[in-house]
């Protein structure tokens, strides 16, 4: 989750379509990995300046250009005006505080989603922006960091076998949308225990720490929350077969994964409701805990009464209490008050108060 707020005044007055980028700032060097593939072989080429995209050929076959990091505006803005991919995408490509969206320019589809993962460090939830645009013949994805997302559909390109070796760029787009989307349920798994394991320590151990973790895990609910809505649109867009770029041998795929994010936003919005309800259970919890103690401490103070009682009545300073003169009153006023305690300590458990 970010912590610091993202500062976008370095592009204010500039032009629309300005390559600024904008988002968290990762350790990798940016690069670009360009893989081609059809049903009978694959090639894969690392770009370093869009004069490499010359080079390329896509005869019958599928061109997957991967993006990894942001920082590099002007290697972005060579490889999409080769595609000629228009100024403002590019703009919303290296600006990763957009929210998921699909924009249809005819030629191609522009798709910004979001993935997410936990810090194993941290255990927080952390983001990051997944651009990707659908052409006729191609696939252009860019990516915030070098975090290998996509390693399993390399693998299936790799494999002769598979069904993506067959299909065309609009089954590529669909596997990695796949992707992104499975990983949701891994998180949410993730979170699921968290939430199952502070709700046992609310009933058994409510502290305030407890109370601040209720408050993390409200925080990234709602930040998980605002991601996947819009991807809702995006995936029922597509399933709808209203671009001519989706074949309809792939539609029934995305509608698969339409069901699957209607399936993590109910999951979500659950798990929302649990953790409003954890702070009644936690302030029930330490009403119940309190109430306990004042029971105690109610038991005790009973129980005392009248050994005080006595104590105050032997404590006055008259001449004429014949009880003083007895040889044996010490011990026998030490014996009523230890018995008087131990029957009223016996009836108040029986009456289990105790």
């Amino acid at each position: 989750m970010r912590k610091k707020p993202v500062k976008m005044a370095k592009k204010a007055g500039l032009p629309p379509g300005s390559l600024v980028h904008i988002g968290d700032q990762y350790n990798e060097t940016a690069q670009a990995q360009a893989l081609i593939y059809n049903e009978t072989e694959t090639h894969s080429q690392e770009l370093h300046s869009d004069t490499d995209l010359s080079a390329l050929s896509a005869n019958n076959a599928v061109i997957w250009i991967h993006f990894y990091g942001l920082q590099n505006t002007d290697l972005i803005a060579g490889i999409c005006n080769f595609f000629h991919i228009h100024p403002l995408v590019q703009e919303d490509i290296v600006n990763s505080e957009h929210r998921p969206k699909i924009e249809d320019y005819t030629d191609y589809l522009f798709l910004m989603l979001r993935t997410f993962r936990l810090n194993k460090n941290t255990d927080l939830l952390e983001d990051e922006q997944i651009s990707i645009i659908i052409g006729s013949s191609y696939i252009l994805s860019f990516q915030e960091s070098g975090h290998p997302l996509f390693e399993s559909i390399l693998t299936r390109i790799h494999n002769p076998q598979s069904r993506i070796r067959k299909e065309g760029a609009d089954y590529l787009a669909y596997s990695l949308i796949d992707v992104i989307v499975d990983n949701y349920f891994i998180v949410l798994e993730a979170l699921g225990e968290k939430i199952e394991t502070l709700e046992d320590d609310l009933v058994s151990q409510p502290n305030v720490d407890s109370v601040k973790k209720i408050h993390i895990l409200k925080r990234e609910m709602l930040f998980f929350r605002k991601a996947l809505w819009p991807l809702r649109e995006v995936i029922g867009f597509l399933s709808r077969g209203e671009s001519p770029l989706v074949k309809n041998s792939t539609l029934l795929y995305l509608r698969d994964i339409y069901d699957h994010t209607i399936q993590i936003i109910d999951t979500l919005e659950t798990y929302r409701d649990i953790l409003s309800g954890m702070l009644d259970i936690y302030l029930s919890s330490i009403s119940i805990r309190m109430n306990e103690i004042m029971k105690l401490l109610t038991v005790i103070s009973t129980i005392f009464i009248p050994l005080t009682f006595l104590v105050g009545v032997y404590g006055m300073n008259f001449k004429n209490m014949p009880e003083l003169g007895w040889q044996w009153g010490y011990f026998a006023l030490w014996g009523i008050m230890i018995g008087l305690s131990l029957a009223m300590a016996r009836f108040f458990r029986k009456r289990g108060w105790l």
